[in-house]
């Protein structure tokens, strides 16, 4: 199986992007799973460090190594937003596929400093592993938002420049990079969420010269997710609609059922809603 750097590469000639969709257990899991391999799909599984910590680092790290050898399956292990040298390290040990090293609160020289900490080691561990910079905050939660996250990088004179993002890289030396172009993370309860500075993907892509990341993917009008792909997006994260479709499914399915004690069963109609909203955004990355 090609590796995760090939992929990326392939997905940028054809010009689309790659979804990397959060997971915090197994009805997630097969949701996301089985609508890529439905479309034929390379997918990145993302688990945060509450994520991880939920399902175990090592075990979710040994459920993508069994479908990669069962399947023999282009599904890659993302150690998504990752806040501390210590918590990259233990992810870079068991052999994650790639680090998303968040250090964007920081100043820019901190991040910087932190950032080229985690990918040497990583380097030392094993060169296949890719690292993620950030660069802009954003906000950090996953959920569903009554207001903008605060200090979060939204004006166009406040999101990521192109000349930040090109001394970042070139400071640094990460595989990916992700800027701060209008994105948040979380959806607005009461109104659309704010749309991409297209323009400025480009330029940093340019600038950058290495594969870009957008986070906060839930919530973005379609036209703006294929804008930002053409414009030089490779990776796509989507989380929050995630959530929302899980748990709509689930209370529905306990409404309809309300004598039903067995998981197997009442967790059917949430995994095929995961299922269902993986598909959606899978074929609008992929342009199917």
């Amino acid at each position: 199986m090609e590796n995760l750097r090939k992929v990326i590469a392939k997905a940028e000639e054809k010009k689309m992007a790659i979804g990397h969709f959060n997971i915090s257990n197994l009805e997630g899991f097969w949701g996301v799973f089985r609508a890529a391999k439905d479309l034929g799909l390379p997918i990145i599984i993302g688990v945060s460090e509450g994520e991880r910590d939920f399902i175990g680092p090592r075990q979710v790290k040994a459920l993508i190594d069994s479908i990669r050898a069962e399947f023999d399956y282009p599904i890659f292990l993302s150690a998504d937003h990752t806040f501390s040298f210590e918590r990259a390290k233990e992810v870079i040990d068991l052999g994650y596929d790639l680090i998303v090293f968040d250090r964007s609160e920081l100043s820019f020289e901190e991040n910087v400093a932190e950032t080229k900490k985690c990918l040497a080691y990583a380097r030392s561990v094993n060169p296949e592993i890719l690292i993620e910079g950030e660069l802009g905050y954003i906000g950090k939660s996953s959920k569903m938002l009554d207001d903008l996250p605060a200090g979060a990088a939204l004006d166009e004179k406040k999101i990521t420049t192109a000349e930040e993002a090109q001394k970042f890289v070139q400071e640094t030396g990460v595989d990916l990079f992700s800027p701060a172009v209008g994105n948040i993370h979380g959806m607005l309860k009461h109104s659309a969420n704010p749309r991409l500075f297209v323009e400025r993907i480009r330029e940093i892509r340019q600038a950058a010269n290495v594969p870009l990341v957008l986070h906060g993917g839930s919530g973005i009008p379609d036209e703006d997710f294929v804008s930002a792909i053409k414009a030089g997006i490779s990776i796509i994260h989507i989380n929050t609609e995630l959530r929302i479709a899980y748990r709509q499914a689930l209370i529905e399915a306990l409404q309809e059922n309300p004598e039903e004690i067995a998981p197997y069963k009442y967790l059917k109609s949430p995994t095929v809603a995961v299922k269902q909203a993986t598909e959606k955004r899978l074929k609008l990355f992929a342009g199917i």
